[in-house]
């Protein structure tokens, strides 16, 4: 179970500078908006949870909150920032660079902020990248296009050379954008620093176009990842109605978690049976899919199946080989529900036009939509805040609409994922009219 212990996140030292944000806060209390200095944020949201703990409420749960503090750890005018893009791709790690760069340099008065290159990678000297000067003007337009100025990549890297690089470079905070992997090796690379008893700041913005990183509320990028899945399946709504038997699949990202198959199904409603790998489903029987799907093109001429990339491995040799990651490679789910559908229309003697629809590379490198940069923009505001005031080894996350501050163990700690139970699900089988079990 949770403590208040697990929510509690590590500092460098006391923050006796005072901050250029003083004038922001001063005076202001915890309101509907605003969340003082000294307050935190319940974990829990019912009362019911809260009365199931059985604590006092100094006790409860709770996250230290986001923003500016009246006192900051680091002195802006002789603090140098590093920024690292890690892992795959995602609308708005642009906006996210942008903003860090320019919260750093217009409000705390930080000029010199550098990033690296190609991820962790780029920490390590021997690898051959360029360190690049981060400037108000050489990221005023990348928000405009997708993808990382930076560049990325995948693997882990030796934390004690990349300590000794930031050392090197006279580094006293390293900002990371990643996902969990990469929150790992944060985590690492804060294990390293404090083993060296050094003063040097590691702060990170999840980064998931899956949404499935826990504890932060929905993650950047994810609103438009699924706005863009969203009109791939309206795309395959219009195919398969203009053809006879006409039956797509759209195969969306989502290893372990069906979030952008959900959302973007709820996006048009276009979608007839959404495949998620939390939610199992069978191929046979009067309740498997092939004998729904032979139905619902029956009744309605036409069918779109959304399949999540991680949905019905059970139904598929499982592969023994592994990404750069560590992840083990799916398999071909797609593939595999073309040839049984295919088959079994051809044994039912029934016409078949078939569309396939794999949208991912085009989901993730798109800029990020207005909605998106708005949340890219405050999430890397609230991590410069935090990181100025010598928070470490930690993330930021909205709960709930409050920004919070979250321990990496933590958030590295489990994953977040589509509930069968939850109302999420519940929506996509009322959306779809997908029975409740297809097993």
């Amino acid at each position: 179970m949770v403590s208040l212990s697990d929510l509690q996140v590590r500092s460098l030292g006391a923050c006796t500078v005072d901050s250029p944000l003083a004038l922001y806060v001063e005076g202001r209390t915890t309101n509907e908006y605003y969340v003082g200095e000294t307050d935190r944020i319940l974990y829990d949201d019912t009362l019911e949870l809260i009365a199931s703990r059985g604590v006092p409420l100094a006790e409860l749960p709770t996250f230290e909150s986001g923003g500016p503090r009246q006192k900051i750890f680091f002195d802006p005018a002789t603090t140098k920032v590093g920024v690292v893009t890690c892992g795959g791709l995602c609308p708005g790690l642009n906006d996210v660079i942008r903003a860090i760069v320019l919260e750093l340099n217009t409000h705390y008065g930080v000029r010199d902020v550098v990033g690296f290159q190609h991820g962790y990678a780029g920490l390590i000297e021997s690898n051959g990248h360029d360190v690049v000067e981060l400037t108000p003007d050489f990221v005023s337009r990348i928000s405009e296009r997708g993808g990382t100025i930076l560049g990325s990549s995948r693997g882990a890297q030796d934390p004690s050379a990349i300590v000794d690089r930031l050392v090197e470079l006279d580094i006293d905070i390293l900002m990371v954008i990643g996902g969990d992997g990469s929150m790992r090796g944060a985590h690492n690379i804060g294990a390293e620093i404090a083993a060296r008893g050094l003063s040097i700041g590691v702060v990170g913005v999840p980064k998931t176009i899956d949404n499935d990183i826990p504890h932060i509320g929905q993650s950047f990028g994810f609103s438009t990842a699924f706005a863009k899945a969203a009109e791939s399946i309206k795309a395959a709504r219009v195919e398969v109605e203009a053809a006879v038997g006409g039956v797509g699949i759209v195969k969306v990202m989502g290893r372990h978690a069906g979030f952008i198959a959900c959302y973007a199904a709820l996006a048009n409603h276009d979608a007839d049976f959404v495949l998620i790998p939390e939610v199992g489903f069978s191929l046979d029987g009067d309740n498997g899919l092939l004998a729904l799907l032979e139905r619902r093109v029956a009744e309605r001429g036409s069918a779109v199946i959304v399949l999540a990339e991680g949905a019905g491995q059970d139904l598929i040799p499982a592969s023994d080989r592994r990404d750069a990651s560590g992840n083990a490679v799916l398999g071909d789910i797609a593939g595999f529900l073309r040839e049984q559908i295919s088959k079994d229309f051809a044994n039912r003697n029934q016409p078949l036009t078939m569309r396939y629809f794999n949208p991912g590379y085009a989901i993730r490198s798109v800029p990020a939509d207005a909605s998106d940069s708005v949340y890219c923009a405050r999430l890397a505001q609230t991590a410069v805040h935090a990181a100025m005031a010598g928070r470490t080894d930690m993330v930021v996350g909205r709960r709930r609409h409050r920004f919070v501050h979250v321990p990496i163990p933590f958030v590295t700690s489990g994953s977040h994922s589509v509930s069968p139970d939850g109302d999420l699900w519940l929506s996509v089988l009322e959306s779809t009219a997908q029975p409740f079990s297809m097993c």
